[in-house]
């Protein structure tokens, strides 16, 4: 389960979409704002943050019956199931950032120590498929999980996958015992890239409990996921709440959008270390028709103490 389907016709760039190298442009001049294509860290000032509170006021009025949660909840696999045969790999770039943000995927070093990668939600493998190819680790282990047979199934075809240096496989990952082909403190790093997005934030904290389980003292969870205010929340129509923050997509599947505050409670209940919290607001604009389009994705480091 990664990125996000389109919700309208006007397509909302995703999280994919920027150049390999980011995070330099920043926007000095309201006059140059429509001189590139996306700018860096742009600070909200109170009107737009009052403008963001009453469009989710707006659109969460309405929450959908217990009726319909209760579908959405149960049938939850069949929906992304839906969702990638309709797009199968075409719908997902690489992520070329990934190693700008996150270089403990793939050192530089090429470290022969023996280490174990996992990613919670892994899709078709647009995170997993960057690691088995720069990774320069001859002992690297690589697995992934993900709701969607559909998913897995796709990843497996693809020619880059490596089954020597990769196993994925279907789990349910609010599942309170991971059926997985690894130890419990094991784990070197657990990877959560837009997956606890779409799950039912009452189940969030099994997810947080079992990643603590399974990784080695001193092993760290990579956490980049949806902000609060992001655009894709701003643009839900009345009627596809589900709860506080909590959205159905036109195609049924679902997503959340996070504070700060609440994942560092939820990890570090569990037992983590902070050791990084970032908000990145990326300014977007489509300078044919002059739009400007504001993102938040919060981007964490957890780390379960050596002691």
């Amino acid at each position: 389960m990664c990125d996000e389907p389109a919700e309208t016709t006007e397509k909302i760039p995703s999280e994919s979409d920027f150049r390999p190298q980011f995070g330099n442009r920043f926007l000095t001049k309201e006059d140059d704002v429509f001189t590139h294509n996306a700018w860096d860290n742009v600070e909200w000032d109170a009107n737009q943050e009052a403008e963001a509170l009453a469009a989710v006021q707006k659109n969460s009025t309405k929450k959908m019956t217990e009726e319909d949660q209760i579908k959405f909840e149960n049938e939850a696999d069949k929906f992304w199931d839906s969702f990638y045969n309709i797009h199968q790999n075409r719908f997902f770039k690489d992520r070329h950032w990934l190693f700008t943000e996150f270089p403990e995927l793939a050192p530089k070093d090429g470290s022969t120590e023996a280490r174990q990668i996992f990613e919670l939600g892994c899709g078709v493998g647009n995170t997993i498929l960057p690691i088995l190819k720069y990774s320069q680790e001859p002992n690297l282990k690589v697995y992934g999980c993900d709701f969607s047979a559909k998913a897995i199934e796709i990843f497996r075809e693809n020619p880059e996958f490596d089954e020597k240096r990769c196993q994925v496989f279907v789990m349910d990952a609010t599942a309170e015992e991971w059926q997985v082909p690894f130890a419990k403190e094991s784990l070197d790093i657990i990877v959560l890239i837009f997956v606890l997005s779409a799950i039912n934030p009452d189940k969030m904290q099994i997810v947080a409990e079992n990643c603590f389980k399974f990784l080695k003292p001193g092993g760290l969870v990579l956490f980049r996921d949806y902000g609060r205010y992001d655009l894709a929340q701003l643009r839900f129509k009345a009627g596809k709440c589900l709860q506080e923050n909590f959205y159905v997509r036109g195609d049924g599947t679902r997503v959340y959008f996070f504070e700060q505050q609440e994942l560092k409670d939820l990890f570090c209940g569990m037992g983590f270390v902070e050791e990084q919290n970032v908000v990145d607001r990326r300014l977007q604009v489509n300078r044919g028709r002059m739009l400007k389009m504001y993102r938040v994705w919060i981007q964490k480091k957890f780390r379960k103490p050596i002691n």
